[in-house]
């Protein structure tokens, strides 16, 4: 069996108006170096805009990052910043909707959410979540529905399908007129 690019599939035609999608990723203080390459693939994956790495955040070059991006660090726009407030102050004086995905009392459920585009989510420490100084900064907080025993995922996979699902939710967009 041939292995051939999605875009050149029918089921492509659908992504052809999307070269950009207007998200981007912010992490904080995410610890593990291959959770940061898995968003990095993800990302490039997606066609985000652009990941955020705060804090104590690994940024490239780093053999972890490298190990699961696959080189999609070299892809992807990037930038490093030691405090996120800053950054979220420049996004949401851009016009960014700010969102942490957290499970705060108040958070909406994912398929809920009708995101302001452009939209920038953070996700924080694996242990932690996001500082409470980040949370009390975003907009919008957003929770992924959690139906087992174990009420989280590992960060790079609730990174996934948040940056699924916004995908999803621009190209309806797209495809509404809107």
């Amino acid at each position: 069996m041939e292995r051939i690019p999605f875009q050149v599939t029918a089921g492509g035609r659908a992504y052809e108006r999307i070269r950009s999608l207007p998200v981007e990723v912010m992490l904080e203080n995410v610890r593990s170096q291959y959770n940061v390459g898995a968003f990095f693939r993800t990302a490039d994956a997606a066609a985000v805009a652009k990941v955020w790495l705060c804090g104590i955040t690994a940024f490239p070059p780093s053999p972890g990052i490298a190990k699961t991006s696959l080189g999609a660090e070299g892809t992807v726009r990037w930038e490093h910043r030691p405090d996120a407030l800053p950054a979220l102050d420049g996004l949401a004086h851009a016009g960014y909707e700010l969102a942490a995905v957290e499970t705060t009392a108040h958070a909406v459920d994912l398929f809920d959410w009708q995101p302001r585009f452009p939209v920038c989510v953070v996700f924080g420490n694996e242990v932690d979540g996001v500082s409470p100084g980040v949370a009390a900064r975003c907009d919008t907080h957003v929770r992924i529905p959690m139906l087992g025993v174990k009420h989280s995922l590992n960060v790079a996979t609730a990174g996934g399908v948040l940056i699924y699902e916004l995908l999803r939710k621009y190209r309806a967009l797209l495809e509404s007129g809107v």
